[in-house]
């Protein structure tokens, strides 16, 4: 059987791939509330909303692929399955059925406001040990930042 080499150190490592695994959670969580939202979504701003909330998808989509190669591409096995997911996700769940656009609006601007907390705390504890994943995470927090930016404007 195949595996990769890890260019980092043991200790790197566990630190890089922490941040990686917590990094994908998120990504997939965001996803999912996002598409969720987008499907349920209700008010007058619907159509405005519901564009904006498939750019969310669309980044989140993006950044979990990036994410999980680069961890591969170290030598860590990322875990993208549901239950995991469902395990580690600290991404607070919408609820169910029909939702006011206002009420979408504040949810996901809280969500990526927390999200670009955790993320920037990954950015520093990957500073040391591996630059490179730090670059991805820094990038996909500047994305991150600009949708929670387009999210608050509409409050």
């Amino acid at each position: 059987m195949a595996t990769v080499k890890s260019p980092l150190s043991d200790e790197n490592l566990k630190v890089v791939g922490d941040a990686l695994q917590g990094a994908l959670v998120d990504l997939i969580d965001l996803s999912l509330v996002a598409k969720q939202a987008h499907w349920n979504l209700v008010g007058r701003n619907f159509k405005v909303v519901h564009e904006h909330l498939d750019e969310v998808v669309a980044l989140a989509r993006t950044g979990q692929d990036d994410v999980a190669e680069r961890a591969v591409a170290l030598g860590v096995n990322p875990d993208g399955r549901s239950r995991t997911v469902a395990d580690r996700t600290k991404i607070a769940q919408l609820e169910a059925g029909y939702l006011d656009d206002d009420k979408v609006v504040a949810a996901i601007t809280n969500l990526l406001a927390q999200m670009i907390e955790r993320f920037r705390e990954r950015i520093a504890a990957t500073d040391e040990p591996d630059q490179v994943s730090q670059d991805l995470l820094i990038s996909i927090t500047a994305e991150l930042e600009k949708q929670h930016w387009m999210f608050q404007a509409q409050t």
